[in-house]
């Protein structure tokens, strides 16, 4: 077996282990007992308008999905207030990265990005064999002119987490619109807005005024995973300019997007009001912790996003000892953040379950 060369140095993404491998590894009888907050998943679940679509669904599934997404892209287009035409739906919001990567980058272009961003980003950037230029992040915050002052000749993807995952920290509307402005026209920004829904209402950009003017070189990334809840089904979208959303469509695959994904996002569309509880649920819990973690000595960083990014000593070692208290959070090391955890905002009995853990630990 002779695979490429390069294939050898990529560096496989980390994934966090299922709750019932973790209750098997630690002998625990009951998975209900688990508190997972790992993923930065809605722990409020789906909407019932979604989960009674998929059950509708069901005794369809031997067709094969609307390749288009015809119906769900109208019914999107007309919330967004943009034209089907400047829409893609993916595979989750990854499929949509790996479809730039397909279109812009190989050897001899580079991608800029964070250096604490999301990972993928540098995964794909490896993909193809395209340079990862990694920018120091301040205080764990995205610092767009140091990023535009990377752009080369060479650049062609330039990536802008907003709110960032794994930091929580966001750019303000101002900062991102002047970015925008600035951006030379062979690079194109990708703001991944995967957290849009449930991000601060004052600290909310408003980009899609620049797609609706006609900016070709930007496009938004969005997700059904976070704050609609459901990230098992994967399902996301672009928004962008016709030109480089048709660029896209050519390296997409037929069917990438399941009839049942299709289904529960329309649905989710409409219920307006699991929305406001998950906004509700998140911010009370990020003022939970925000509270509570520095009686204990913790330091937070500030979050817009469903999750809350703490420096608790050695990461990887709290981590460990969390899971043997049943409660499952996301160590940062391979983020190079080594002594800082990230915790999922859960419903308060599981925020307060979490805390409990904490303070065993860290005493």
């Amino acid at each position: 077996m002779k695979a490429k060369d390069w294939i050898s140095d990529l560096r496989i993404y980390e994934p966090g282990k299922p709750m019932e491998e973790v209750a098997r590894e630690l002998g625990f009888d009951d998975i209900a007992e688990i508190v997972k907050v790992a993923s930065n998943e809605n722990e409020l679940g789906p909407s019932p308008m979604a989960i009674e679509a998929m059950q509708e669904s069901i005794s369809e599934m031997h067709r094969y999905p609307d390749g288009g997404a015809f119906y769900l892209k109208n019914k999107l287009a007309d919330k967004l207030g943009v034209d089907p035409e400047q829409l893609l739906f993916g595979c989750g919001s990854n499929e949509l990265i790996v479809f730039l990567g397909h279109v812009f980058l190989g050897q001899g272009t580079n991608l800029i990005m964070g250096a604490e961003a999301f990972a993928v980003y540098f995964l794909v950037a490896a993909l193809y064999q395209a340079e990862c230029i990694r920018v120091p992040m301040p205080e764990h915050m995205h610092d767009l002119d140091a990023m535009l002052a990377a752009v080369t000749p060479e650049t062609r993807l330039i990536t802008v987490c907003n709110p960032n995952n794994p930091t929580g920290t966001m750019v303000s509307p101002e900062t991102i619109d002047a970015f925008i402005d600035k951006l030379p026209d062979h690079v194109v920004a990708v703001i991944d807005e995967a957290y849009f829904e449930v991000m601060p209402n004052d600290m909310k950009p408003n980009l899609l005024k620049h797609i609706r003017a006609g900016r070709k070189n930007l496009i938004l990334l969005r997700t059904f995973s976070k704050a609609y809840g459901l990230a098992g089904l994967r399902i996301g979208y672009a928004v962008a300019h016709p030109e480089l959303i048709a660029l896209l469509n050519k390296v997409r695959q037929p069917f990438n997007v399941n009839a049942m994904a299709q289904s529960a996002a329309m649905a989710a569309l409409d219920d307006v009001t699991h929305i406001v509880e998950t906004r509700e649920m998140i911010f009370q819990g990020l003022q939970y912790f925000e509270q509570e973690l520095p009686k204990l000595g913790i330091e937070t960083v500030p979050s817009g996003a469903n999750f809350i990014l703490i420096k608790a000593g050695n990461g990887r070692e709290v981590f460990q000892e969390l899971q043997k208290r049943k409660v499952i959070v996301r160590p940062m090391d391979p983020y190079g953040l080594p002594d800082h955890i990230r915790i999922t905002i859960g419903t308060p009995e599981q925020n307060q379950i979490m805390l409990n853990a904490l303070k065993e630990v860290m005493a």
